[in-house]
């Protein structure tokens, strides 16, 4: 009788185990495909934006100026598609990588719901003329913004007591990251939402704060731990050094926060504080160099035979842009260059490379890496391949293409040449930022198609380089 009794026991575990990983399956699954379904949404507004600088006149119409659709653009793709999708992900990589059922599935959706509320309302505000001013990733109006604060906190209580249960002593380096983003958006936001200290000066140095923090705190510390648990997972080896990365966190803590001032070089704003963000901003390249080099020495030795499965190739990528774009934005920082690039097309291409090459990829190659381990369907072979050249090479041209013309009209503004000059300089480079988005936003309806294939469609032949069981932990 007692035997049975264990039996019956270990029984009901197991069946508890499969329901708790099929609701963990169902979140990841909702969340991707809701932060896909933004994702087309958004880059399909900043196409219509690209072709708008060549023919100003196309679709005018009220509802379609540019001075409506271009914080829509960046709204829904910060707030739609990259958030929801790093959430999602991070839901995934807290569960698994702490050896237990995520706490609430009820709280990771009804954190779904209020992410798309906030991104759908805040969408139809902008555009029928309801903003909250000029300040730039805060255009939505303040009843919107707290929903999207309800959203992240209701987020991280759900994580923090996933952590809490966690099968080890230890917390894994993906989690830092994880829990670091979240605690620390929620502070932003905070502040960020308060009236009482901004007018004037202080608005603008509130909005350089939440401006920057609003990617150095929240989209790069989730895309880093999923670089930590993805590139080890895919590889089958360990991170290089937990030291390392540890090191790189709090570097990140202690740098990043006070480098948002570096947007308003030469403005009124203090010198002193101005110094301050120059001197933070060639600070960051302690986490940067620090945490790049820990990712590729993973990767160090173990490209064949795995990159051709194309997740490590979006991972690699993304290291990449993180290194490159983040190094950029430190050179960027210094007076002398700041003086020649900024209000140029070249912040643009910068932030591209950072926001769509650092991000994008990273979130793109934990879903591949990640999603068919807990759908059990693969991607086809030949959708993953095009959906990576298409968005590295649409990605590549439009960077270069702005980064050479944003020099030009720096160099043009600098020499004192009238201002209709550098406009019209630009007008080639306008046309291969179009030619890039178009290969971007096609790469994104081949993304999509891959989603499908991953949740609900028919599975393809993509191999997955993951060789670890699907319930092994980090």
């Amino acid at each position: 009788m007692q035997g049975a009794g264990i039996a019956d026991r270990d029984a009901t575990q197991e069946q508890t185990s499969e329901q708790d990983d099929r609701a963990l399956a169902a979140v990841f699954k909702a969340y991707t495909i809701s932060a896909t379904c933004w994702l087309l949404f958004g880059t399909a507004v900043g196409l219509l934006l690209a072709f708008k600088f060549g023919a100003p006149d196309f679709w005018a119409e009220k509802y379609l100026t540019f001075g409506r659709l271009r914080p829509i653009h960046t709204n829904s793709v910060f707030y739609g598609f990259a958030s929801i999708g790093l959430v999602g992900t991070a839901f995934y990589v807290t569960a698994r990588s702490c050896g237990t059922r995520l706490y609430s599935t009820r709280l990771a959706w009804l954190g779904l719901w209020l992410f798309n509320i906030a991104a759908l309302t805040g969408t139809i505000a902008l555009d029928l003329g309801y903003n909250w001013g000029d300040l730039e990733y805060r255009e939505w109006p303040w009843p919107i913004r707290l929903v999207l604060l309800a959203a992240l906190l209701v987020t991280v209580w759900n994580l923090l007591a996933t952590i809490a249960r966690r099968a080890s002593h230890d917390i894994y380096l993906s989690n830092w990251y994880i829990i670091g983003g979240f605690l620390w958006t929620c502070v932003i936001c905070l502040v960020a939402i308060l009236p009482w200290y901004q007018q004037g000066l202080g608005q603008v140095a509130i909005s350089g704060y939440f401006m920057h923090n609003a990617v150095g705190m929240w989209f790069t510390p989730l895309a880093l731990g999923l670089f930590y648990y993805a590139i080890p997972k895919v590889l089958n080896r360990p991170i290089y050094s937990y030291a390392l990365g540890v090191l790189a966190f709090w570097t990140n803590l202690v740098f990043y926060p006070m480098l948002g001032g570096h947007h308003f070089l030469f403005s009124p704003l203090p010198w002193w504080l101005q110094t301050t963000a120059i001197i933070c901003s060639v600070g960051m390249l302690v986490p940067v160099l620090g945490g790049s080099a820990n990712f590729l020495l993973t990767m160090r030795g173990r490209y064949h035979g795995r990159i051709e499965s194309y997740p490590l190739a979006f991972l690699f990528i993304g290291v990449l842009c993180y290194l490159v774009g983040s190094t950029q934005g430190t050179v960027e920082a210094l007076r002398s260059l700041q003086a020649v690039w900024h209000f140029t097309s070249f912040t643009v291409g910068h932030s591209h490379l950072t926001m769509y090459g650092f991000v994008s990829f990273a979130v793109w190659g934990a879903i591949y890496a990640l999603l068919p381990l807990a759908t059990g369907k693969n991607p086809g072979r030949l959708g993953v391949a095009t959906h990576f050249w298409l968005a590295l090479v649409g990605m590549s041209i439009y960077v270069i293409a702005l980064s050479i013309g944003g020099t030009l009209q720096g160099l043009d503004w600098v020499r004192g040449v009238p201002f209709i000059q550098s406009v019209a300089e630009m007008a080639p480079y306008y046309l291969w930022r179009g030619v890039g988005g178009i290969l971007m936003f096609l790469s994104h309806l081949v993304f999509a198609w891959n989603v499908w294939r991953m949740t609900a469609g028919k599975p393809g032949n993509a191999p997955s380089p993951i060789m670890e069981p699907e319930g092994a932990a980090a």
